[in-house]
């Protein structure tokens, strides 16, 4: 992507951020002062555990049973909903945008969490800067190749360590986990964060995704134990 591209989605970025700021810092992992408890860290100098978690060094595979079989050339990000520039994106345009590397905890709602993942892809808030969300738009649903969906807050999907990754601990992000594109969610269980991603649906009103519609929460918050809804 040209350089003045670049700069025009970084200044939408920022626009956009603006617009949500004092909602992204009343959320409950920036507005607590000690969003992680108190006390000493747990297991001898590791970082604290969500409230059930237990830490692993693998990372399980959970999902629908169904791993779609997605190739680079026919992959593709559609971008839509309550927007002004709905879009289309190829893997090549994908990555023609800013990439970030980035280091962040995985807790998944099956009582797990694996830390300090190393991870490579693009922040959704520059994903959604370029589609110019409507005023009105307050979540994302996001659907993957697999019939999955869950919904997001845009105040939780604007923060910068939520990326649509390709690459996970230093490799292209293996199939079984996502493959070629998924998104995570650092702050909240990792549900949240769609594998196989393909569609970001712009929303003007929040409504429930697949595991949300069978009892799980809609916010998702690993600090707060908000497992279900």
């Amino acid at each position: 992507m040209q350089r003045n591209k670049l700069e025009k989605v970084v200044e939408a970025r920022r626009a956009l951020r603006e617009r949500f700021e004092a909602r992204i810092k009343a959320t409950p992992s920036l507005s607590d002062p000690a969003p992680q408890g108190s006390g000493a860290p747990n297991r001898h100098g590791m970082p604290k555990l969500p409230v059930d978690q237990i830490a692993t060094e693998k990372w399980p595979v959970l999902d629908l049973g169904i791993h779609p079989d997605v190739p680079l050339a026919k992959w593709q990000l559609e971008i839509d909903g309550a927007c002004a520039h709905p879009l289309r994106l190829s893997f090549e345009d994908f990555m023609a945008l800013e990439q970030v590397d980035d280091v962040s905890d995985f807790h998944c709602v099956t009582t797990w969490s694996r830390f300090d993942v190393p991870w490579q892809g693009v922040r959704v808030s520059d994903l959604l800067a370029l589609v110019e969300p409507h005023s009105d738009a307050t979540h994302l649903m996001c659907h993957a190749s697999d019939g999955y969906s869950t919904n997001v807050s845009l105040v939780e999907a604007l923060k910068p360590d939520v990326l649509l990754v390709h690459r996970a601990d230093g490799a292209p992000l293996a199939r079984e986990h996502g493959g070629p594109v998924r998104m995570i969610t650092p702050q909240l269980y990792a549900w949240k964060g769609a594998k196989w991603i393909h569609r970001l649906e712009l929303m003007t009103a929040d409504r429930p995704g697949f595991w949300e519609e069978r009892g799980y929460s809609m916010t998702a918050y690993p600090w707060q134990n908000d497992r279900y809804g």
